[in-house]
């Protein structure tokens, strides 16, 4: 049995096959949790191909199940109260309770030069990065409150840290995402609720790997070039890997972390995180 057998985790922004909530749901899966993997409707470009976000879910959805354990894939985007309602049934339908909340999709609408970012920009990071999380995490308390208690993570960045030019309105977001984590965790307490941001820096997500091709491109250098330019400054000199993140998530989801609540855990290989 794993540490997390017979619970079940709900994780938003899972659909991208090298993700950061793939990697959460695989490893909360492993560990025992039968998990329901959400994203909203949209595509995802994979290798130079659009795929259907409900597409990819399902075939998580599968993955797990291969491997003995328990999915459900769901359609769910987070700015829109009656999703997040469907969502909460149709989990509690199959499985009856919902134990951990991974909120791990973002965007990074706003990320511009302060002066040239529009209001419009501002506030679509504001719905995914900070309003879509309060508005589920709101939904799911009174259901852990009824079980007993739960875990909530939330997934933060080195933005949620510290701050850099250029990414004002997202690292405005992530910033209130910490404080969000917090308000729950002195909250909540009470209620055996749990409640921790874990941070991500540099990692080789499908988005970052992208990010790093466009660069190189851009700079007209090769892209392992642009990579030691962008890693310079981590102290491992290298990005860490989706399974990174997941094992920081699991060890917050499960028994170990029984008495670690409202932290903000870096994963960052030593980045800097600016100002």
């Amino acid at each position: 049995m794993g540490p997390l057998e017979g619970k079940v985790a709900l994780i938003t922004g899972a659909s991208a096959p090298q993700g950061i909530g793939r990697a959460i749901a695989e490893r909360l899966a492993q560990d025992g949790a039968a998990v329901v993997v959400t994203d909203r409707e949209g595509l995802c470009r994979i290798d130079g191909q659009d795929r259907r976000t409900p597409d990819l879910l399902d075939e998580l959805a599968r993955a797990v199940e291969s491997r003995g354990g328990r999915a459900l894939a769901v359609k769910l985007d987070v700015t829109r109260p009656e999703e997040i309602a469907a969502c909460l049934d149709q989990t509690q339908a199959a499985f009856g309770a919902v134990d951990i909340l991974v909120n791990n999709a973002g965007s990074l609408a706003g990320s511009d030069n302060f002066l040239s970012t529009t209001p419009g920009q501002w506030q679509a990071s504001f719905e995914v990065n900070l309003l879509g999380p309060m508005m589920l995490t709101q939904a799911v308390i009174p259901l852990m409150q009824r079980q007993g208690g739960g875990r909530i993570v939330n997934i933060g960045s080195t933005g949620s840290l510290g701050a850099e030019a250029g990414f004002g309105a997202y690292t405005t977001m992530k910033h209130g995402l910490t404080g969000l984590s917090k308000t729950i965790a002195a909250e909540f307490g009470v209620d055996g609720i749990l409640c921790n941001t874990v941070c991500p820096g540099f990692i080789a997500t499908d988005m970052h790997n992208a990010a790093n091709l466009r660069l190189a491109g851009e700079n007209s250098i090769p892209v392992e070039e642009m990579k030691r330019r962008r890693y310079a400054n981590v102290a491992l000199r290298d990005a860490g890997l989706p399974a990174d993140v997941a094992n920081a998530v699991a060890y917050l989801a499960g028994p170990q972390a029984n008495y670690v609540t409202g932290i903000n855990l870096p994963v960052t290989g030593g980045v800097p995180c600016g100002i």
